[in-house]
């Protein structure tokens, strides 16, 4: 299995980027797909989750209402729209897949390689 993700970059604080993360491999058994964050000198942190089978989203208290997980079967991709962004969410975001949503990393298989953003002020 084969996580990449892309979409990171430098943005202004209020503004908005999208990163997309597209499995490969044989993830058919994977039904869940995540996303994390881990800022310099912090531990990796749980951002969002969305498990098809029951149709489940899960967020961090820190991003809801700001930021949406969505999820395209047909391309094994998942999508993480970041809108009103603040410093505070200056991370790499890292893109996850396993059989179920879990907050703690630990609990994952697969990761990708993770997609810097910085959020300046």
């Amino acid at each position: 299995v084969q996580l990449v993700e892309s979409g990171g970059g430098l943005v202004q604080a209020g503004g908005s980027l999208r990163l997309s993360c597209t499995a490969s491999g044989q993830t058919f058994s994977n039904d869940a797909m995540g996303w994390f964050r881990q800022a310099p000198g912090k531990d990796r942190e749980f951002v969002a989750g969305t498990r098809a089978s029951g149709g489940i989203t899960d967020y961090a208290d820190s991003v809801k209402g700001r930021f949406t997980i969505s999820r395209d079967g047909a391309k094994n991709t998942v999508y993480l729209q970041m809108n009103s962004l603040k410093p505070e969410d200056t991370a790499v975001y890292y893109c996850t897949l396993d059989q179920d949503v879990y907050h703690a990393p630990s609990l994952w298989k697969y990761w990708g390689q993770g997609t810097q953003v910085t959020v300046s002020s």
